[in-house]
């Protein structure tokens, strides 16, 4: 796990504060639906990007697989929250996604290449966060966070590989301005809690 996780690791800029870690074991029916949440999103933003450029023959068939992994982790949450008796109801979205998207170019190819390292960040944290609450959970739900991981790591590289393929210079220095707004929404305070929520105020 820990090789799976080094890039990851290497690639954002701050880990998951404690003080999220122990807000998320306090309030896990918020944290399983906004996870909910989330693999919905995951899979709406691969067909976004399926619907959006056609021509592209290498990032229909990684996004086409993705949805369909994301969908099914997305009935996974819902069959652990039925279980546990967790109605899916309606939760505000975090600010996390839509502040990074807010930071994208506008201007094609760059913005193609932004939506892709701002997906391979999304993962990254996933990712991360997974790794990080999960030994801290009951069996079930430690279980399902650590299967989750070898797939998400694996959306954070494909993201990051076709921003790489897209792109007309090299993605480096862009990656490192994305990484300091994401490390901002991670350590800043946070006014509500949820899955990429910053520190809960």
């Amino acid at each position: 796990m820990q090789s799976m996780l080094e890039p990851i690791y290497e690639f954002l800029s701050c880990e998951t504060p404690d003080a999220w870690v122990e807000v998320a074991l306090d309030n896990q029916e918020v944290m399983l639906i906004d996870h909910c949440n989330c693999e919905k999103k995951a899979a709406n933003t691969a067909i976004s990007l399926i619907f959006r450029y056609t021509e592209r023959n290498d990032l229909l068939m990684k996004m086409s697989k993705l949805a369909r992994e994301e969908l099914r982790h997305f009935e996974q949450v819902l069959q652990i929250m039925k279980r546990r008796n967790i109605e899916y109801t309606d939760l505000s979205a975090s600010r996390y996604a839509s502040k990074l998207f807010k930071h994208a170019r506008k201007q094609e190819p760059d913005a193609l290449v932004d939506r892709l390292i701002v997906g391979a960040f999304i993962e990254a944290r996933s990712c991360e966060r997974f790794a990080k609450v999960a030994p801290r959970l009951d069996d079930e739900l430690n279980k399902f966070y650590l299967s989750l991981l070898k797939s998400e790591s694996r959306h954070f590289r494909d993201y990051l590989k076709l921003a790489a393929d897209y792109s007309e210079q090299d993605i480096s220095s862009r990656i490192a301005e994305f990484a300091e707004v994401e490390a901002d929404l991670i350590l800043s305070p946070d006014n509500e809690f949820r899955f990429h929520s910053g520190i809960p105020a």
